[in-house]
């Protein structure tokens, strides 16, 4: 079990409002030019958030959905996004204008969304236990590629390896490739999943489950650690160096900050006022994003201390 080294510098972490309600989900964008990306944040008062990422400064809101917005994503040069809600439908936005460019229907609560390669298509994964494939030009013919035994949690696009992951309440990651009929691997977890998570590159899989973080290279789905931690986790991220993977527990609202390799604690952070649903790294790994019950966004430095952004240190 990882033992604990808490940090000797105080951070004080970037509080992004704006949502009234619990922040469920964060995604940041690649890099879009230079140092420059945004975040986008899912939330359940029904309407998604977009940012500037390293700032956390509120760009734009988007306006449409009747229900939580459970997954909120961007392309890869971040001029759409896309969001899964409990109104039944995902929707694909311009996220220049936030204009709705079209509404993927489903027959009930969509619990997540993402982008293909090209963005011609949407991969979405909803209660009803499936998970559909939409061509964004013909929104009203979608596919099912797989059904799992129970709701669908998440779906992630790997664009290292051209796949679609896939986590659901039946405690299995499906493994699917459009080109095949079924799944081409299933990853037995054996208990209740929290979350899932894929470095920006799609190279790592990373889960919270129980209370393991496990992690999986996507080359091959071997599993290249399972970490046994003292409490519940609800989120697991990698950052893209592969030297950290920041957690967030159910019950306890504290954030550590863990070495990858031998998981041990290298920084313990409280800050939210309730558990933490999800994180996330920035492209660059200098910045990762918590989102919580408390309806707030939080940013974080990888490395305090260093100068980035917009951060007030303080040491203790």
């Amino acid at each position: 079990m990882p033992s604990t080294t808490l940090s000797l510098t105080q951070q004080i972490p970037l509080t992004c409002s704006g949502h009234t309600r619990p922040v469920v989900q964060l995604s940041f964008s690649g890099l879009v030019s230079g140092s420059s990306y945004l975040l986008i944040s899912a939330c359940k008062d029904g309407k998604p958030i977009l940012r500037d990422g390293p700032t956390g400064d509120w760009l734009g809101t988007f306006l449409g959905h009747k229900g939580a917005v459970w997954s909120a994503m961007l392309n890869a040069d971040t001029s759409r996004a896309v969001t899964a809600s409990a109104d039944y439908t995902a929707k694909v936005w311009n996220a220049f204008t936030g204009q709705e460019l079209v509404s993927l229907l489903h027959n009930h609560i969509v619990k997540s969304a993402d982008f293909t390669d090209d963005d011609a298509a949407v991969i979405t994964g909803s209660q009803d236990k499936s998970v559909r494939i939409f061509d964004i030009t013909r929104p009203d013919q979608p596919s099912t590629l797989a059904t799992h035994g129970a709701p669908v949690r998440s779906v992630k696009w790997s664009r290292h390896k051209n796949v679609v992951v896939s986590a659901g309440d039946d405690k299995r990651i499906n493994i699917l490739d459009l080109r095949a009929p079924t799944a081409v691997k299933t990853l037995e977890v054996g208990d209740s999943i929290s979350n899932i998570s894929l470095t920006s590159d799609g190279r790592i899989l990373s889960c919270a489950s129980g209370k393991r973080i496990i992690v999986w290279d996507v080359e091959s789905f071997k599993v290249v650690k399972d970490i046994a931690m003292d409490y519940e986790v609800s989120v697991a991220a990698v950052n893209p160096q592969r030297t950290r993977i920041v957690t967030g527990g159910k019950s306890d609202l504290l954030i550590r900050s863990c070495e990858f390799e031998s998981g041990k604690e290298l920084e313990v952070h409280k800050g939210h006022h309730g558990p933490v649903h999800d994180a996330c790294f920035s492209p660059d790994g200098e910045v990762y994003a918590t989102g919580s019950e408390d309806g707030t966004v939080r940013l974080w430095q990888s490395n305090p201390g260093s100068a980035y952004g917009l951060w007030q240190l303080r040491k203790i």
